[in-house]
């Protein structure tokens, strides 16, 4: 558990909205000093900045875009390609400094946390990899996203509803085979599953983080469900749409 009162007072925390963003182009002075920036001079695709309400000892935000870009559904192939390689850089400077795990996750909408509606991801240094990657199996991930009844596409990056997952639409991305994993097609196949989810259910708030080990996946979390008590107290999780027709409704749309 960690425990960060002054994140009540970051943007948006009270509701209110911003008068600007201040992830937008020519508002670099509202953030802190970057620590990275993808793109050359003055004209940036991505940038990376500390968080100014931090949970975790050390914590970053890449922003997505220099456009104003509320959904990652609209950044373009370049801007994707920032991305991953600002993720790609950080994580190896967070290794450089002795936090050997980053855990990278997006959160679009304000019931998926998001404080800022500007498209961004949060980058939270570790010590050690957290409890839910320590859970977790390789061969049972193999074995998920080589799932083809369930998989959405026959590329080598691609995405697979959850056989169990918690909520509607749950889906991994990952590679058919251990070493395909590439997050920079990764992140492409992500913007393709929001495409896809705001086509059934329209701009539907959801999470996103990246495992790094034991097998390399994205995992995509639509927040349609509340969890109450049987979710929140027993750990019993109830999906109102069977996997499979998830999966038939995600490739129509």
């Amino acid at each position: 558990m960690a425990v960060a009162p002054n994140r009540h007072g970051r943007p948006g925390a009270d509701g209110k909205p911003d008068d600007e963003c201040p992830f937008c182009a020519g508002h670099e002075e509202l953030t802190p000093p970057e620590t990275y920036r993808a793109g050359a001079g003055e004209t940036w695709t991505a940038r990376v900045v500390p968080n100014l309400y931090p949970a975790f000892e050390r914590q970053e935000v890449v922003v997505h875009s220099p456009r104003h870009v509320e959904t990652f559904a609209e950044l373009g192939d370049e801007e994707l390609a920032a991305v991953a390689q600002a993720w790609q850089a950080r994580f190896e400077a967070a290794a450089g400094e002795g936090f050997p795990y980053v855990h990278a996750l997006v959160n679009e909408g304000r019931a998926a946390g998001s404080s800022l509606p500007h498209s961004h991801s949060q980058l939270v240094w570790l010590r050690e990899p957290p409890p839910a990657v320590s859970r977790e199996s390789a061969a049972g991930l193999d074995a998920l996203l080589r799932e083809e009844s369930l998989a959405l596409g026959d590329e080598p990056v691609r995405a697979v509803v959850h056989r169990a997952g918690r909520v509607p639409y749950e889906c991994l991305i990952g590679a058919r085979e251990p070493d395909g994993f590439e997050l920079t097609l990764a992140l492409g196949v992500l913007r393709d599953l929001v495409r896809r989810l705001r086509v059934l259910e329209g701009p539907a708030p959801w999470n996103a983080w990246l495992h790094h080990t034991p097998r390399p996946h994205i995992e995509f979390v639509p927040r349609l469900t509340v969890f109450a008590g049987v979710e929140l107290g027993a750990g019993i999780y109830v999906n109102t749409v069977a996997p499979d027709t998830a999966a038939a409704a995600l490739r129509k749309a």
